[in-house]
């Protein structure tokens, strides 16, 4: 009550209740007689003395079993219990509540009173203090748990969420889910979760027998997602929490996970509103999590060893392909512009580069694969051109002069002849200061990178053969071998 008051302002900040114990005169009610009370002895410890200690013990016994593992629980969160949460009042257990009593300022009994009991729970639950945790029955949801209204308050129904957004400065967020489903679909709403920008890439993830967890950590937020199968619905709880603060948000998501109850009822696909939440940067209303920066790269045989721009990995706490594969760098050559990336989870791709060996002819088409719009796209984009040099400007061997196209997202992919034979990679596009005309772009030559790729002993494919290929089988034949390349925080 007294923290209810407090938040809604009804009495001042530095109120506290008191059972009058500590006063030497009574002061209420008005106009009562004052009656001194006698001074304490000397012996007498600080704090209250509610209960003898055989009153104690009388009180202590009359704990059910829950409420004896609660009490050991309480004591090891205060940092006084080390031992098993048993219920069982051993040495272990009368040390730890002595240890309690010393550093309170209390008779060091070995029994706590019903007061002291009160006090540590009170302890316990200081850390909740101006989050009003109560609970909130969702019959829309089907849900019901406790919330922190004071930080949060309900939004809006997005299917599968009801989304319960910042009320104030702190940028927290509770999110529940409701959706039909069975083991399919808890599968993917598991997978699509770990794509949105409020679940991290960083911390434990599992899924198994119905239910899945999963932990989201970085250096600004922490999220804890759970759901499970009920029947024929899927429902489930997620905190989104500001990064340092957590013995806070510890304590909040153990609080709310045991409060968590499935309710009749799922939220209804129709809620959903043909707004800003169908935006492809959404799902549901929520924003999809996207690397720092993004480029195209090309599998050069069938291990997954993938070629991209070493620029795009330059940095990166973590390098994927295809948005979720994770890879490693293996070896950069920053003087060649290139970085050779290695699956860290085994990877089966359709098909590899195959390099031209053959001397094109200068004038020949020539068609660079990419991502040319980072991930909005699900497949590589094809920019046609024409092989302007077999040289840079300055007349660098390794570097053939293009005549087309491109976007950021392009650089680290293949650049192709018009049978599909890789002819260079596409370089970042940078003038050093000099104005270049729009389409004259670069590519490291094969004959450079086939030499990397041998002292890093991949063994790159090759051919001699000119072939034609039409624009259809051309594009297919890059999508094949063109991955994105994404470097994440």
């Amino acid at each position: 009550m007294l923290r209810r008051l407090l938040n809604s302002g009804a009495v001042p900040g530095d109120a506290f209740v008191s059972d009058g114990g500590n006063y030497q005169a009574r002061i209420w009610p008005v106009g009562a007689p004052v009656v001194a009370a006698a001074p304490a002895a000397p012996s007498e410890p600080a704090g209250p003395a509610d209960e003898s200690v055989q009153e104690a013990i009388a009180s202590e016994a009359l704990l059910t079993q829950a409420e004896k593992e609660e009490l050991q629980i309480l004591l090891r969160w205060a940092g006084f219990y080390n031992s098993g949460i048993d219920g069982a009042f051993g040495r272990g257990s009368r040390a730890a509540m002595e240890a309690w009593q010393v550093a309170r300022g209390h008779e060091a009994t070995g029994v706590l009173t019903t007061g002291q009991r009160a006090a540590l729970l009170a302890e316990y639950n200081a850390v909740f203090e101006g989050l009003d945790l109560e609970t909130v029955t969702d019959a829309t949801a089907g849900i019901s748990a406790k919330i922190p209204l004071e930080v949060v308050a309900f939004d809006s129904y997005v299917p599968p969420f009801a989304k319960y957004a910042p009320s104030g400065d702190l940028q927290a967020q509770v999110l529940l889910i409701s959706q039909p489903g069975d083991a399919r679909r808890l599968q993917s709403l598991y997978d699509v979760l770990q794509t949105l920008a409020i679940v991290p890439r960083e911390g434990s993830r599992r899924i198994r027998g119905g239910t899945f967890e999963i932990e989201g950590r970085s250096d600004s937020l922490h999220t804890s997602v759970y759901a499970r199968l009920e029947g024929e619905a899927i429902k489930g709880i997620a905190l989104v929490w500001p990064a340092g603060d957590e013995e806070r948000r510890s304590r909040l998501w153990i609080a709310m996970r045991a409060s968590f109850t499935p309710l009749e009822g799922v939220l209804d696909p129709a809620l959903v509103t043909l707004d800003e939440s169908q935006s492809p940067d959404l799902i549901s209303g929520l924003e999809i999590r996207h690397p720092k920066r993004s480029a195209s790269g090309f599998f050069l045989d069938t291990s997954g060893a993938v070629l991209t721009s070493s620029e795009v990995v330059e940095g990166c706490g973590t390098v994927t392909i295809e948005g979720e594969v994770p890879m490693r760098v293996a070896r950069t050559d920053p003087a060649l512009g290139i970085a050779i990336l290695m699956p860290i989870t085994p990877v089966a791709p359709i098909a590899s580069a195959r390099f031209q060996t053959s001397m094109p002819k200068l004038g020949s088409e020539i068609a660079v694969a990419g991502y040319s719009y980072g991930g909005v796209l699900s497949m590589p984009t094809l920019s046609f051109g024409e092989l302007a040099d077999l040289h840079g400007l300055e007349g660098e061997d390794a570097v053939k002069r293009l005549e087309v196209g491109m976007r950021s997202g392009d650089a680290g992919g293949p650049v192709m002849d018009a049978g599909g034979a890789v002819l260079g990679m596409l370089l970042p596009r940078s003038a050093e200061g000099r104005m270049l005309p729009e389409n004259t772009n670069f590519a490291v030559d094969t004959d450079a990178l086939l030499a990397t790729l041998a002292a890093a002993e991949i063994r790159a494919a090759t051919t001699s053969r000119l072939d034609s290929l039409s624009a259809e089988q051309l594009t297919r034949a890059a999508a094949e071998i063109t991955v994105l390349v994404g470097c994440w925080d």
